[in-house]
């Protein structure tokens, strides 16, 4: 079906291939995951597929590839829609509708197929999305976890032979993740269709795949093979299988099932055994840099934030945890003063948000939002640094100092949107840090980073808080709660359904509850540095 020969892509003004001499053949009827560090070429080798390279990035193709045999060389995208379906990273760039409906239905209309049809599959997608309850909602009115499902939905409804999907689980709850996986599995299985799918989260999704391709980002071939083979000697691998490897488990377990059957000698070891409390050994008092007090926010007649109450004080990680639309990002913004309150009241570092002036409000408080292309807005990264420097009042050289902490990779002359979404992240991110704001609110922070920059980020996240910041969280990401979150917030249609550490509010809930709690229940590991802390002890 994907035939990938000796195809090399280069972009224009670059030294270096992105991808070089790359050979692949994905077969019909198989989900393929595509893994590799950030800023790797994933997204260039999926954008390849659909002939978006070059035809719509410019920049060299060398080789060949052949789709269902069109050459996608003389086939631009257009001559392949009805073929390959594509869902980017951010999903707002490929919408051309007002509302839910519209949208799922347009792709047909583009098609020509008849209306009846159109009805048909626009009603078994939104069944099939969970997306029914929102069929008439303006789009721009959705959470980032909504839009991404919608975005599926709008490619699903063509009944495309091959799939495409950028992240598509980054910005979904686990539960929601867990219903877009299992509905592509079944387009897999049931209608034969090929999906490949670059996902950094593969603690979520490789149990699913057929095949894994790894991209490495040192000039290494492209490689292939099934998950068993690649997860076996792979450096970037979901803490399951990082646990198996700890404990000798052979063969290495992929899922949660596997493991728990392993588990028995281990899970025998670490009895009496107590894993370390979570708490950050640095400067904290009981002065709250963030305060809501029976806070309410309305979006007109609807409830974002209902009575919420809660304070957050200096060296806490507070993660905020709940479904899609639950009222997390509301939070954030409502404690940076991009929300007005209906009623109640919220203060950052004593004060009203939204009567802090702009100089005075970036020293008290950062948000780094869900889409980080909203803080960029110069022509490359060295002059997006250099403003960050002026609008902060800090020495020349802060921000840039800053991003070559969270990522080396990014070169100075790089224009932001040819970032990967992972860098532009950790771009907005060091933005933010340079004025050093006490308190640091974080939306989505992980999404399209890879493990190893994970790493990074929360080795960067405990020193923050160690001297003293206070920082919230608003994530899906389960596995970051458990390295990182002192306390957990679970959210619920806009009301604070938890409220307490981290161990006790994440090891009671089967949703939020990370692979290693799930495989050493009912003890209360979180991850695999506390396992492997606990076997050395004795």
């Amino acid at each position: 079906m994907i035939s990938f020969e000796h195809v090399s892509i280069t972009y224009p003004g670059a030294t270096e291939p992105v991808l070089s001499d790359v050979n692949l053949q994905i077969p019909e009827g198989e989900l393929v995951l595509v893994v590799g560090r950030t800023g790797s070429g994933k997204t260039t080798l999926l954008r390849a597929i659909n002939g978006l390279v070059p035809h719509f990035t410019g920049g060299t193709l060398a080789g060949r590839i052949l789709i269902d045999g069109r050459d996608t060389a003389v086939n631009p995208p257009r001559e392949l829609a009805d073929l390959v379906g594509v869902v980017q990273q951010d999903p707002m760039s490929g919408f051309v509708s007002d509302t839910v409906e519209e949208e799922l239905a347009y792709g047909m209309e583009c098609l020509g197929l008849a209306p009846d049809v159109m009805r048909r599959r626009v009603e078994e997608t939104l069944d099939l999305l969970g997306l029914a309850d929102l069929r008439n909602r303006p789009l721009l009115s959705l959470s980032a976890g909504q839009r991404q499902r919608v975005a599926i939905g709008s490619v699903l409804t063509s009944h495309p032979k091959v799939l495409v999907l950028d992240e598509p689980t980054s910005a979904l709850d686990p539960g929601a993740a867990e219903d877009v996986l299992a509905a592509l599995q079944r387009l897999v299985h049931d209608l034969n269709v090929t999906v490949v799918m670059a996902e950094h989260r593969l603690e979520r999704v490789v149990q699913y795949a057929d095949r894994i391709v790894i991209v490495p980002s040192d000039g290494a071939p492209v490689s292939n093979g099934t998950p068993s083979e690649m997860m076996g000697n792979s450096p970037i691998a979901p803490p399951v299988v990082e646990l198996g490897r700890l404990a000798g488990w052979q063969p290495l377990p992929l899922t949660i099932r596997d493991a728990r059957r392993a588990a028995g000698p281990l899970r025998e070891l670490l009895t009496g055994r107590t894993a370390p409390l979570r708490v950050i050994n640095g400067e904290r008092d009981s002065t709250p840099l963030a305060t809501t007090n029976h806070l309410t926010v309305l979006y007109g007649d609807v409830a974002a934030l209902r009575n919420v109450s809660t304070t957050v004080t200096r060296g806490e990680i507070v993660a905020l945890m709940g479904r899609n639309g639950a009222g997390k990002s509301t939070l954030l913004s409502t404690m940076v003063g991009l929300r007005a309150t209906s009623s109640g009241l919220v203060r950052t570092n004593g004060k009203d948000p939204r009567e802090i002036k702009a100089a005075e409000l970036v020293h008290s408080v950062g948000l780094v939002p869900q889409d980080p292309g909203d803080l960029l807005e110069a022509s490359s990264v060295a002059s997006e640094c250099r403003s960050s420097d002026h609008d902060a009042s800090v020495e020349p050289g802060t921000t840039r100092a800053l991003l070559a902490l969270l990522a080396p990779e990014v070169l100075d002359g790089t224009h932001p949107r040819d970032l990967s979404e992972g860098q532009r992240l950790l771009l907005a991110l060091a933005i933010v840090l340079a004025a050093r704001p006490p308190l640091l609110l974080l939306d989505e922070p992980t999404r399209g980073l890879d493990y190893p920059t994970k790493t990074r980020l929360v080795k960067i996240l405990r020193e923050l808080a160690a001297n003293g910041h206070g920082i919230v969280l608003a994530t899906h990401d389960v596995e970051l709660v458990a390295e990182v979150a002192t306390r957990v917030i679970v959210l619920a249609e806009g009301e604070i359904v938890a409220d307490g550490p981290t161990n006790s509010v994440v090891l009671a809930s089967p949703m939020f509850a990370p692979q290693v709690a799930k495989i050493l229940a009912p003890q209360n590991w979180l991850t695999v540095a506390e396992v492997r802390a606990g076997m050395a002890v004795g």
